[in-house]
């Protein structure tokens, strides 16, 4: 939002890019993190395989709650951007309230 308000160009020029660049970022800082924690290979891989199944389950739950609430009467007031972000700390909570489970 920040690049399509202040560069509508570069925007142009990123097209479909753009999107592919922020979830190669959240993956990388993914793997950033679960090296921090000093995993061994094991613990390593069922991390990323947890994680991607995650990451899989947060993408199709927001694509699915976007497209139905594209054709939802919703106000003015709260379309677009507004409600992308609502949804998002949403779901956001509802995944942290998973976060104490494992211990």
């Amino acid at each position: 939002m920040f690049i399509k308000k202040m560069s509508p160009a570069l925007f142009r020029a990123l097209g479909i890019f753009l999107p592919l660049i922020t979830t190669n970022c959240a993956i990388l800082g993914l793997a950033l993190f679960q090296t921090n924690k000093g995993y061994g290979f094991f613990q390593s891989v069922v991390y990323a395989l947890g994680a991607g199944a995650g990451f899989t389950l947060a993408l199709v739950l927001m694509a699915g709650l976007r497209e139905q609430l594209n054709f939802a009467e919703t106000p003015n007031v709260v379309k677009g951007t507004v409600l992308t972000l609502l949804i998002a700390g949403i779901l956001s909570l509802t995944f942290m309230g998973f976060a104490g489970l494992g211990s």
